[in-house]
């Protein structure tokens, strides 16, 4: 959780303009550390706060997020197999939404609806 009396907040978009470049050079865009901040990457979670009409993080989360992801990399490396993310909860496959969707046609159908 971040402490915004403690800790160093600062906009998405400044945040991506500090993190070192990627592939070719190209800066991380912005959109990336929003997806970071809701869905998260691998499982982790960057902490984030809305400070009016402004995503913000702070140096702190970022390094706090940076260090979980290395500390799940190098989990999965000692288990001996490649680092695998677990599965998305709460998505399903087309095939199980369609079974699904079969189930509950079949149970209406049952019920005379």
């Amino acid at each position: 959780m971040i402490d915004s009396a403690s800790e160093t907040l600062i906009s998405l978009a400044q945040a991506a303009g500090e993190l070192p470049r990627r592939r070719r050079g190209r800066k991380v865009h912005v959109s990336c550390l929003y997806r970071w901040s809701t869905v998260g990457c691998r499982g982790v979670v960057l902490e984030s706060i809305q400070v009016g009409a402004t995503r913000c993080t702070s140096r702190q989360a970022l390094q706090r997020f940076f260090e979980r992801l290395s500390e799940s990399r190098q989990a999965g490396a000692n288990s001996g197999g490649p680092s695998q993310p677990g599965p998305i909860i709460g998505h399903r496959t087309l095939a199980q939404r369609q079974r699904a969707s079969a189930e509950a046609g079949r149970k209406l159908a049952e019920l005379g609806a």
